[in-house]
């Protein structure tokens, strides 16, 4: 039988059961006219199949690896990928443009919040079992310098190569808060690429395109997705249940997440974690 397009591209999540029956059957009858039992056991499994991908929750997580917030919610997000029955997009976008158009500042900035966030990550690290560290010299990593080439980088991983987006990601989170490293030179970003398992000619390609406008584009293109959705700074989950989008800020509400979702929360490192 001829392949089917994909599920998404048949405009079916607006479709009833029934719709979907009909137009699943006027398809592929032709190639079975003869064997009209066939043709309704398989539009039926099709049609359960489209219902359940239309219903599908779906988590976008939207971060920038100079949040350290984000690393944490990054890492316990993943541990339930396979322990939630949910699909997670990860949506690496700009911290600094975000906070910039949404109107907020900094916390680090507001002397009473930035002590309390050194206090808090150092907890958050301990019970999320993260190893996370404050940079030295945070001022000059974290709010000097920030990640626009990092997170470039990270979105030319994304577009061409996603297989490698997760490790990346992860190990420019390591580089920064955790070992005490750069994230903004050319050769501190390759070298995370290497400890992701990057080839070194794929990651000096990719480092050739950070500039382009494609990818300065697409940077900027989920940037403004997560401040359409509402957000204010990263980590932003925006959890997609019957079609509509919940917006969760931080890394501390996946109890709330899981009560939404229907799901159980098992802690920051459930028992059946693979990571």
């Amino acid at each position: 039988m001829r392949a089917l397009p994909a599920v998404k591209d048949w405009g079916m999540n607006e479709m009833q059961d029934n719709e979907r029956f009909d137009w699943i059957q006027g398809a592929i009858k032709v190639p079975y006219k003869h064997n009209s039992k066939l043709v309704t056991s398989i539009c039926r499994e099709l049609v359960v199949s489209a219902a359940d991908m239309s219903r599908r929750k779906v988590l976008e997580l939207f971060y920038d690896v100079v949040s350290p917030y984000s690393w944490l919610g990054f890492e316990v997000l993943l541990r339930y990928k396979n322990i939630w029955n949910v699909d997670i997009s990860l949506r690496p976008g700009f911290l600094g443009g975000l906070v910039s158009a949404s109107g907020n500042s900094a916390p680090a900035l507001v002397p009473n919040k930035g002590a309390y966030m050194f206090q808090d990550l150092e907890r958050m690290a301990e019970f999320y079992q993260v190893p996370l560290r404050l940079p030295s010299d945070f001022f000059n990593v974290v709010i000097k310098k920030g990640s626009l080439s990092a997170m470039r980088f990270v979105t030319a991983v994304d577009m061409s190569h996603p297989e490698f987006l997760e490790e990346v990601s992860r190990q420019l989170w390591l580089r920064i808060w955790s070992e005490d490293k750069d994230i903004t030179e050319p050769e501190s970003i390759l070298q995370a690429a290497k400890k992701a398992g990057v080839p070194e000619d794929l990651a000096k390609k990719l480092m050739t395109t950070i500039t382009s406008p494609e990818i300065k584009n697409k940077l900027k293109e989920t940037t403004d997705k997560a401040l359409t959705y509402g957000a204010f700074g990263m980590p932003t989950i925006v959890a997609h249940i019957n079609q509509k989008p919940q917006l969760f800020f931080g890394s501390d509400r996946y109890e709330i997440l899981a009560h939404q979702l229907g799901e159980k929360w098992l802690g920051p490192v459930p028992p059946k974690s693979h990571l």
